[in-house]
């Protein structure tokens, strides 16, 4: 059986009770009950595993340098710092098939992209939601962007 950091920490107190009371209820001597120290492991979201976000596909990204945040707006030249990180920021270039329509060049538009709330998924860690920021943004765009969800495999 395989129990995620989480699972495990959450049921290491009640085996530590469970054990202690098998010690008092006479299943040996008094040297032979478990000593048991210390609060139970915490887990810090994302702290010591892979980071990932996954595409508008679905599919999971390290430090992406082009990212389809949605089925219609891409990101794309992103350069990334505090990856990893509860907010990872980057800026780069944002476009979509609504450029069409609002005169946006084929470079699209310069762009911040924040990365947050990240959810654990096994032994990996992935952002789930993004905000993009762009002062030429049309105001459709720019609200969907404001708070967009992203995919997470199921776990």
């Amino acid at each position: 059986m395989h129990l995620t950091p989480k699972a495990a920490a959450t049921l290491a107190p009640l085996l530590a009770l469970t054990l202690a009371a098998l010690g008092t209820a006479g299943c040996g001597g008094p040297d032979d009950r478990p000593h048991v120290e210390g609060p139970a492991p915490s887990l810090t979201r994302g702290a010591g595993r892979p980071v990932y976000v996954a595409d508008a596909a679905g599919r999971p990204l390290r430090r992406p340098t082009n990212l389809g945040i949605t089925e219609h707006t891409g990101l794309f030249q992103l350069s990334w710092r505090n990856w990893g990180r509860a907010k990872a920021v980057a800026t780069g270039r944002v476009s979509g098939l609504w450029c069409t329509t609002t005169k946006c060049s084929e470079d699209g538009y310069p762009a911040t992209v924040e990365l947050s709330r990240l959810e654990d998924r096994e032994n990996v860690a992935y952002y789930t939601r993004a905000t993009v920021r762009s002062a030429h943004l049309p105001p459709d765009q720019a609200a969907e962007l404001r708070d967009a969800r992203l995919p997470v495999p199921e776990p």
